[in-house]
């Protein structure tokens, strides 16, 4: 009687050389990237003017301040490269030009958009399974959880923030009404 033979990779369907693996993985990548980029572009912005289950910002993130103490984020989210203009039409949220309340709910739309954007890429990591060994799978895994959980991190920070700004900006508006109304929070 023989010996079972085990397989490696049993989700494996392509087998190619080592070279040819991370060629492809690449190339993989880059067209992800934008397919995903321009798929979510293409989508109205009013489509991400209200926060899902996954983009809903979190008690724990306390008006982004935790992603301040925890994550030292102001020190190195410039450095992160952004490419919300990438696409014609698009919206670079690099810098504020504009602190009018119609200019920032539209940022905040943007941030959510961009974080759908980076939660797609890392979704679709299982797809590297197909055509990587195991090891390398696992690389591609850890590869798009690197590359996009900072890019998730600025998205949900900036936009804490611009919600923070935005409640501010209301209650001001409400106070000069008379209307007493409190400050609220802007986190649920």
């Amino acid at each position: 009687m023989t010996p079972p033979v085990r397989r490696r990779g049993r989700f494996r369907v392509v087998r190619l050389s080592l070279n040819r693996t991370v060629v492809l993985d690449c190339v993989a990548w880059g067209a992800l990237s934008f397919a995903v980029g321009y798929a979510t572009h293409r989508r109205p912005a009013a489509a991400f003017s209200d926060d899902g289950a996954v983009t809903r910002l979190r008690p724990f993130e306390s008006e982004g301040r935790w992603y301040e103490r925890r994550l030292c984020i102001g020190a190195w989210k410039r450095r992160i490269p952004e490419a919300g203009g990438f696409f014609d039409g698009g919206f670079s949220k690099r810098s504020l030009p504009s602190r009018d309340a119609a200019h920032l709910e539209r940022y905040v739309a943007e941030t959510r958009r961009a974080e759908v954007t980076h939660w797609a890429l890392v979704a679709s990591a299982p797809l590297f399974v197909l055509w990587n060994p195991p090891a390398l799978a696992a690389v591609q895994v850890g590869y798009a959880t690197a590359a996009n959980l900072p890019c998730i991190a600025i998205q949900r920070y900036n936009r804490a923030r611009l919600l923070r700004l935005l409640a501010r900006r209301r209650w001001r508006e409400a106070g000069a009404a008379g209307t007493g109304v409190q400050p609220v929070s802007s986190i649920r």
